[in-house]
C-alpha cells in the first residue's frame, strides 16, 4: 500500500481558536472539515510543504521557526496509508482567506468534535484539546 505524506497545521489565533477548512465539492471527502495543509512534494520537508500550502490555500505566510511539531496521524484508507504530522502555528502574516473555495471556521478546541472530519484527523482532536 502506498504511503502518502501530508503536512497539516493547527493555526491557533489569539483567542485560542483553531482554524478548520471544509473540503470543497469535487475533492475526495468533500464537505468534511480538516486542518489546513497538503501533500509533501518530492524533495520537500513537511515544514516547507506546509508553508507553501498555507500560502496557496489561505494567502498567509509563516516560517519554519513558527511551526511546532505537535502530533501526527497514521491512518489506512482503502487506496493508501496517510502519514500526517500536525504542527501548531500561532504566528503568521496576513488574514487566512479561502483561496480554493473552501469554507473556513475558527473553532474552540472543546468544539472540534462538532465538525465532521476525515477519519485520520479525529485522533488529533484530544491531543490538541489537551495541549490548548
Amino acid at each position: 500500500m502506498k504511503t502518502v505524506l501530508v503536512a497539516a497545521a493547527a493555526l491557533i489565533d489569539i483567542d485560542g481558536r483553531v482554524l478548520l477548512a471544509q473540503r470543497p465539492e469535487g475533492k475526495s471527502m468533500a464537505g468534511l472539515w480538516e486542518f489546513p495543509g497538503g501533500k509533501v512534494e518530492p524533495g520537500e520537508t513537511p515544514e516547507a510543504a506546509l508553508i507553501r500550502e498555507l500560502q496557496e490555500e489561505l494567502g498567509i505566510n509563516t516560517w519554519a521557526s513558527c511551526l511546532a511539531p505537535l502530533t501526527f496521524a497514521s491512518h489506512s484508507y482503502d487506496a493508501f496509508h496517510l502519514l500526517m504530522p500536525l504542527f501548531a502555528c500561532r504566528k503568521w502574516e496576513g488574514i487566512p482567506t479561502s483561496r480554493e473555495g473552501q469554507r473556513l471556521a475558527w473553532v474552540r478546541a472543546a468544539n472540534l468534535r462538532d465538525y465532521e472530519m476525515p477519519p485520520a484527523d479525529i485522533p488529533l482532536i484530544p491531543v490538541l484539546r489537551d495541549w490548548l
